[in-house]
């Protein structure tokens, strides 16, 4: 499995959760140096407690199941 699956596996798993809140998440890219780009969409775009989704949530996870991954970033 590339880390694209990898990355995409982890997306799906954590998206339902999102979605319970009314938000998203969708992949934007992983660069060379294995930063994951998202977007966080709906709700999740405007909540307050987004960095902590996107760090104490999605990139936690990310990193445990793919360990190639050195960070997840939010884009616009």
């Amino acid at each position: 499995m590339d880390i694209l699956e990898k990355v995409q596996n982890v997306l799906d798993e954590v998206r339902p959760m999102l979605q319970r809140d009314g938000g998203d998440v969708e992949l934007v890219e992983i660069t060379a140096d294995n930063i994951v780009n998202v977007r966080l969409r709906g709700a999740c775009g405007t909540c307050p407690g987004a960095i902590m989704t996107l760090k104490g949530g999605i990139e936690r996870l990310m990193k445990q199941r793919v360990p190639e991954v050195v960070a997840v970033e939010s884009v616009r």
